[in-house]
């Protein structure tokens, strides 16, 4: 497969991917256009490569957590309307907007490389050894980084909530 075939085919999941890492939709079409445009000088290497379509996620993760240190970037709260449309993630029906909307609010003050992890993890449903090849580092540490994620993200929802089932409580009773 040509470097124009590859990239008609996964420019779509490619953006999609880089939206959900950077919660920005005009950072995502920035970051998805300077990889492939890397990759495609790249490319020879990169079809040889048991799997092109990883090598560039790689690529998209490492343009992603990079960012902080080329140049400084405003961070931008995601809000799960941003994710609506074809494509996005499956999400549970019996969840409400705002414990959704709550969550990607949440998934976007967490460090770099802990979102990276849960976005692999759950949106693109990659292994742990996957995501290891993907960030570059080992398999138990990227299980580190989820397990941090996933404790601040209870911590903070839980935080968030336990003011309201406190006032529910003592209403009911």
């Amino acid at each position: 497969m040509g470097f124009d075939e590859f990239a008609a085919a996964r420019l779509p999941a490619l953006l999609r991917y880089a939206f959900v890492l950077c919660g920005d939709r005009e950072l995502a079409r920035d970051m998805t256009q300077e990889v492939l445009a890397r990759a495609l000088v790249k490319w020879q290497r990169i079809e040889r490569a048991e799997r092109p379509d990883a090598y560039v996620r790689a690529m998209l993760t490492n343009e992603f957590l990079s960012l902080r240190r080329r140049k400084a970037v405003a961070t931008v709260a995601m809000t799960y309307e941003h994710l609506d449309g074809p494509g996005a993630p499956a999400v549970d029906a019996s969840h409400a907007i705002s414990d959704r909307a709550e969550l990607w609010q949440h998934l976007g003050t967490l460090p770099r490389r802990q979102r990276a992890v849960l976005v692999l993890r759950y949106y693109e449903d990659l292994s742990d050894a996957e995501i290891a090849d993907v960030l570059g580092c080992r398999p138990s540490t990227v299980r580190s980084h989820a397990t941090r994620a996933l404790a601040t993200l209870r911590v903070e929802l839980t935080n968030v909530k336990a003011p309201v089932l406190a006032v529910r409580d003592g209403d009911g009773s």
